[in-house]
């Protein structure tokens, strides 16, 4: 995302000034621009979920019709009709391999945000830890007379 731009979701002067013309203007139109600069980030992350299942049902119906209801679905030249189907499934085959290839990209993406999450909850663990000790360690020696 470019961090330049003017109206990014975040609080800058032009986000403020737009909410606060906006809540003078017409009410909603200040919270939607609340709500955009809060929750702005998300939306990506919503965007991309909502692509992703919509391109898995029009997958699945696509799949579903499997060549039926297809409008010129022979052309009367054999030949033609063998080399189109022959590259159709081709395409289909090309299009599950994609497909599998995202799954698992999405896949590792997903792990590795898991594993950056552990690798941030182990430094926060051993931090605490160590800070516990290090508060602990002085107040044990001046306790002993």
């Amino acid at each position: 995302m470019n961090q330049s731009a003017l109206l990014r979701p975040d609080w800058t002067p032009a986000t403020i000034a737009l909410m606060v013309l906006g809540f003078v203007v017409f009410w909603p139109l200040g919270l939607a621009m609340l709500a955009y600069i809060i929750f702005g980030e998300r939306l990506r992350g919503f965007k991309r979920d909502a692509n992703n299942a919509a391109d898995g049902f029009f997958a699945s119906c696509r799949r579903s019709t499997n060549g039926r209801h297809r409008p010129h679905s022979s052309t009367g030249n054999v030949a033609f009709d063998d080399w189109r189907k022959a590259e159709i499934d081709r395409i289909e085959e090309e299009r599950r391999k994609l497909d599998e290839m995202r799954e698992e990209f999405d896949n590792y993406m997903r792990e590795l945000r898991r594993a950056k999450d552990q690798d941030e909850f182990d430094r926060f663990m051993r931090d605490r830890k160590n800070a516990k000790r290090d508060d602990n360690g002085p107040v044990a020696e001046y306790q002993t007379p």
